[in-house]
């Protein structure tokens, strides 16, 4: 991985706006929220002879689909991510910094909230063991606690990532996206004719560093400048396509069975939105600037990743809580997708979303204290970058276990000080940066 300072070349200048879109982090938020909600609707725990039993509630059902339509909203979050970065990695530059600067202070935002994260969760596995919870239920807790983890791993390498992109698009805009959405394609039809499902995560990157690319067009205005009617076909027609592509059988019209592993599907779906974004934007940045949007946008914006990392810990707590309380006393818990199940579903989603939010108020620090100085050493940046992917592959793959959990730690810890200034290194006249 190398990870270079990018030339500065002409690009189109975005529209002047104020020093923070608060429309695009309105967005973002409501994009936390719909994770948090789709994550939430699908938990469900049911106790039966043989004990208790952790469920995903949307297999098999008819409403998943249809919902995905609504809550599918990681296209739009990396489309977001490219659009914030970039704007964010060119204000660095102005004022001295370097892509070292940039990618350190990334790794520090994303990973230091995570390592705490891990710890906890480790911690409280090695209890359950203690206390003497069946490891079978401890294996189902520790792999749905790694499941989500996928957005981290793949949210660090697109930013890591980022510098070098903004080059390519600065350069070849159109060459390199249509290069990447190629790739993505491409992946798609060998594992399609190959059969061999692995093949497509390699979309991990390439269909997320497309939707990343895209965000750049969104942040130099170009998209924006289209004509109100050219960005009303690019939504129609994606939205045309994505729906051949269900009909004629090529992707699912689920679209959560289409982010693991992810496919070229997720790719119609980011530019509908952006597109959708784009035609709506002056009325979504006024809305933003109301009291209660801008309070909630203001809450999320600070905490977006501890919201993230710590709704599954929640929702698996939650779960166990039911479990624990309908064998104590005797209650029965209602058939997954049964009127019961769904009547008790507004509680258990506020319940959520409250406890989510009281946790992450509570850690907010691990995300928002100030970064330390940057490393200098791009070799040593890299190496850390990538100690602490294979530390989220490490939970991704083997599930997460007191083992593996102490593992990953050790491995975000050294990412995380491979990042930092060593104290032989000198940082002559170097800019302090701030993350958006």
């Amino acid at each position: 991985m190398t990870i270079a300072q990018a030339p500065r070349t002409a690009t189109p200048t975005p529209p002047p706006r104020a020093s923070r879109d608060t429309g695009i982090d309105l967005v973002r938020a409501l994009c936390v929220l719909g994770v948090v909600l789709l994550h939430s609707i699908m938990v469900g725990v049911t106790v039966t002879d043989a004990g208790p039993l952790f469920e995903n509630a949307s297999d098999s059902t008819w409403w998943i689909a249809p919902l995905s339509w609504v809550l599918q909203v990681m296209p739009l979050f990396f489309v977001i991510g490219g659009f914030s970065g970039l704007l964010a990695y060119r204000r660095l530059q102005q004022r001295g910094g370097t892509a070292t600067d940039f990618v350190a202070g990334r790794i520090h935002r994303l990973l230091r909230p995570a390592i705490f994260t891990v710890v906890v969760v480790g911690f409280a596995l090695a209890v359950l063991t203690v206390i003497g919870v069946p490891a079978d239920l401890i294996a189902t807790a520790g792999f749905r606690y790694g499941q989500p983890l996928w957005f981290l791993g793949v949210f660090v390498l697109c930013q890591a990532l980022l510098p070098v992109l903004a080059a390519a698009h600065e350069r070849a805009p159109f060459v390199t996206i249509a290069a990447l959405a190629t790739a993505s394609v491409l992946v798609d039809a060998l594992r399609a004719t190959s059969g061999i499902d692995g093949l497509g995560f390699l979309n991990l990157a390439f269909v997320w560093m497309t939707l990343q690319q895209l965000g750049f067009f969104l942040a130099d205005g170009r998209i924006d400048a289209l004509s109100r009617r050219t960005r009303m076909l690019a939504v129609g027609g994606a939205v045309a396509l994505l729906a051949t592509t269900f009909l004629t059988g090529v992707y699912s019209p689920d679209l959560i069975a289409n982010i693991n592993p992810p496919t070229a599907a997720l790719l119609l779906v980011g530019v509908a939105h952006t597109g959708a974004l784009s035609l709506h934007r002056d009325r979504i940045e006024r809305l933003s600037r109301r009291p209660l949007p801008a309070a909630f946008t203001g809450f999320v914006t600070r905490r977006a990743m501890t919201i993230y990392l710590w709704h599954m810990p929640i929702l698996l707590a939650m779960a166990g809580i039911t479990a624990v309380f309908a064998l104590l006393t005797g209650v029965v818990l209602p058939a997954l997708d049964s009127a019961d199940w769904w009547a008790g579903r507004p509680l258990w989603l506020a319940t959520a979303l409250a406890l989510t939010a009281v946790t992450a108020l509570a850690f907010t620090r691990f995300e928002t204290q100030a970064a330390p100085e940057p490393t200098r050493s791009t070799r040593g940046l890299a190496l850390g970058t990538l100690l602490g992917l294979i530390g989220i592959v490490l939970l991704l793959v083997l599930g997460t276990s007191v083992a593996t959990a102490m593992i990953a730690a050790a491995l975000l810890a050294a990412s995380l000080r491979l990042a930092r200034r060593a104290p032989t290194e000198t940082m002559p006249g170097r800019a302090a940066f701030a993350l958006a």
